[in-house]
């Protein structure tokens, strides 16, 4: 059985999926966690870097 899940799930499960390597430090984490919220006309997925704690943010704008 499907279950259904929203194109804003799936993308973060893309992400999630992904190896980011931190732009600060360069650290690597298997186990990546984005966070999302929303403010009804955007999204945004933030990504903290549990070594030196800096933000990578991506974000989509709704039209």
């Amino acid at each position: 059985m499907r279950t259904y899940r929203s194109p804003f799930e799936r993308l973060r499960a893309k992400f999630d999926e992904s190896d980011p390597e931190c732009p600060a430090c360069g650290y690597s984490d298997e186990n990546t966690n984005w966070r999302v919220t929303t403010t009804g006309d955007r999204v945004t997925y933030q990504f903290v870097c549990p070594t030196c704690e800096a933000v990578e943010t991506r974000e989509m704008r709704l039209a």
